[in-house]
């Protein structure tokens, strides 16, 4: 079956999505998202597209999350960057708690956090509690547990609700881990998280077996170039289909394409 789409506009987003994508309206779109199914209801995959940075801000894992809520562990694939295109991930050197706040009432968070260069095939895995910031200019790929708490830290003056008690609390001052962020050739075939919380790999043409046995489970596939069919409906670039496994895909015409499935399908 093909997923559900929901277009959601945002302060940071752009009005010139790249193709396939369009722009319903003159909202500036920030994600585009695939409503998890059923079958798979902790995962959520989202395209986001920057013109503006987004909000300084830290996600909590399952035990630090309001009771009945997961946690948000998430990873990014970048699909696309323009010249000079920045990820803010982790501090340049540890930060206590009192330090943190303080950072946040007076905006120097901002340049507090490590902006790492960005360029497509950069892939990061943030753990909860990893202070971040995605910049302009950026089309990224986020994989994610499905729970939607953000805790804002710094907003560079927007009038939207920041949330510093409660992510002072969670969030982790210390440098990102270097062994977090890698580099994918968009020809490789790769399991990029292989976590608690869900399995994601790249698959370039049809999958071997060892990477067949990975998902073993419902999965969520994403093509990124070319197109698969799953029992006879086509998925094409820019969409996201589910299949009771990976067998039940046919990759004849698929050239890169993103498979999630949860972390406990072996």
């Amino acid at each position: 079956m093909k997923l559900e789409t929901k277009a959601v506009g945002k302060v940071w987003g752009r009005r010139d999505l790249p193709p396939p994508f369009a722009v319903p309206g003159d909202e500036p779109i920030g994600e585009i998202w695939f409503e998890p199914p059923p079958e798979l209801p902790q995962v959520l995959i989202k395209y986001l597209f920057t013109s503006e940075k987004l909000s300084v801000q830290v996600h909590p894992d399952d035990a630090q999350a309001p009771a009945g809520e997961s946690g948000k562990e998430e990873c990014w694939l970048v699909l696309d960057a323009e010249p000079g295109a920045v990820l803010g991930i982790g501090f340049k050197k540890h930060m206590d708690r009192e330090a943190m706040r303080a950072a946040a009432l007076d905006g120097s968070i901002e340049g507090a956090l490590e902006w790492h260069p960005v360029e497509a095939g950069d892939f990061f895995y943030l753990p909860a509690g990893t202070v971040h910031a995605i910049g302009p200019g950026l089309t990224l790929v986020e994989v994610q547990q499905n729970s939607d708490i953000t805790y804002r830290l710094f907003d560079y003056g927007r009038p939207r609700e920041l949330h510093l008690d409660e992510g002072i609390a969670v969030a982790k001052g210390e440098p990102y881990a270097r062994e977090c962020h890698r580099s994918v050739s968009e020809t490789a075939t790769v399991t990029l998280v292989d976590g608690p919380f869900f399995r994601f790999s790249q698959i370039a043409g049809p999958p071997d077996a060892e990477m067949r046995s990975r998902h073993a489970g419902p999965v969520l596939a994403l093509p990124l170039a070319g197109s698969l069919a799953i029992g006879g409906t086509t998925i094409a670039a820019g969409e996201c289909g589910l299949a009771r496994s990976i067998e039940a895909i046919d990759f004849t015409r698929a050239e890169r394409v993103l498979v999630i499935s949860a972390a406990e399908a072996r």
